[in-house]
């Protein structure tokens, strides 16, 4: 009886701990965004936040490894912890939590942007609107469409701007002389040059993909708007048909591709290919200085131009540590952290602020950073930039590259 009793006990308790939890994680939105910013960083000291992002490049992990989490424990008391995933990983990892039931997330942060910022959204996934509450958000040029918008979505505070970047295709100049410009010009490059150009099957490669499209399609606003089902099917077919002829002159006869841009940079690295690409265009000024790159190797946009995005920060919605996660994206939009991020000896990331907009100090920093030495000026190339499509094309894509391509043989 004894024993029936107390496990009764143990029941109720779990109970009742389990609806306040609820409880708290129910009100726990609407409390945060009425606190004030002084109270804000009052309820963020002591706490330990998870953040899940991309550790692929060296030169990113130690931005955050070295100079991010030192000066959050100094300045804030808070200690970040950083683990391994991307898109998908975060998108399942935080639908699992809210199928099971659970009451808070594993999770406090994850960089995202795109397609995962839009199936977390159709998951309800996601805590805001938050942006407007950190101070530093003044800063933010939201009237940049590269900015204020996620592949054609609207971020509405869901998710904090962080680095704005555009593609840029890397060769070696030393083999090099005149890197084509348009498609037809690749596709004579590739047919002399055999197997010294090849496109990695995941994000890079498909932003590379959906340039193409677009160029196909007939330029950077002829697939602006929702998803349109017909003129996927029209001007994706020609793409296909395009990539299968680039195909037998590709990287190994185009029967495989890289699994992602870092060994695709390696083979850059070694000589296997005389080209490589990054969705950042600085990233060829870091991998010199980081002796990946030969200093030979040179940054471009070709004719019909690259994509430009940004990337962000999102909180979860099942998030213990809501104020906490937002004092931690106050930080990286600082114009301290950003200037730091944005010098290619660092990162090279290209900044979300309105410099113009900043007090006139940090105006002359940023007006005195390193230059780039081997990356094309962004004022170059943001007349070829094109704006990202909605996410359902990534999507289609990624789906379509494996039907068409890679599994046609």
């Amino acid at each position: 009886m004894r024993i029936i009793q107390l496990l009764i006990v143990i029941l109720c308790i779990a109970l009742f701990s389990s609806a306040c939890n609820k409880v708290n994680n129910d009100t726990s939105a609407a409390e945060v965004l009425s606190l004030s910013w002084d109270d804000i960083l009052a309820e963020a000291r002591g706490k330990t936040l998870h953040l899940m992002m991309w550790q692929g490049d060296p030169l990113i992990n130690a931005y955050m490894q070295q100079y991010v989490i030192p000066a959050l424990k100094t300045q804030y008391d808070i200690n970040l912890r950083i683990t391994n995933g991307q898109g998908n990983v975060i998108v399942q990892a935080l639908l699992g939590e809210i199928e099971a039931g659970r009451q808070r997330s594993e999770l406090d942060l994850c960089w995202i942007n795109g397609e995962t910022f839009y199936q977390l959204r159709q998951i309800d996934a996601l805590f805001g609107s938050f942006t407007d509450r950190l101070p530093n958000a003044q800063y933010i040029d939201f009237a940049n469409p590269f900015i204020g918008k996620d592949f054609q979505q609207p971020v509405e505070g869901y998710e904090c701007p962080w680095g704005n970047v555009q593609m840029t295709i890397i060769y070696d100049s030393a083999k090099v002389q005149a890197p084509p410009m348009t498609r037809t010009a690749l596709l004579d490059f590739v047919k002399t040059n055999p197997e010294k150009f090849t496109f990695d099957n995941h994000f890079t490669g498909l932003t590379f993909l959906k340039a193409l499209l677009m160029d196909i399609a007939g330029g950077a606003t002829a697939l602006n708007g929702p998803f349109d089902e017909t003129k996927y099917t029209t001007y994706s077919a020609e793409l296909w048909q395009y990539v299968n002829e680039l195909k037998p002159y590709l990287w190994r006869q185009g029967r495989s591709f890289p699994e992602a841009v870092a060994p695709m940079h390696q083979l850059f690295a070694n000589g296997e290919l005389w080209f490589t690409m990054s969705n950042n265009d600085c990233e060829v000024d870091n991998k010199i200085l980081e002796g990946l790159f030969p200093n030979t190797a040179r940054a471009y946009v070709p004719d019909f131009g690259t994509i430009q995005n940004s990337h962000y920060m999102g909180i979860p919605k099942l998030s213990a540590n809501k104020a906490a996660a937002m004092v931690v994206c106050n930080f990286l939009i600082s114009p301290e952290a950003q200037y730091k991020k944005m010098d290619p000896q660092v990162w090279g990331d290209g900044t979300i602020l309105n410099i113009n907009a900043l007090p006139t100090n940090w105006q002359e920093k940023f007006a005195n950073l390193p230059n780039r030495r081997y990356a094309p000026k962004r004022s170059d190339i943001q007349p070829k930039a094109l704006p990202e499509l909605a996410p359902e094309y990534m999507m289609r894509l990624a789906e379509d590259f494996r039907r068409y391509v890679i599994n046609s043989f």
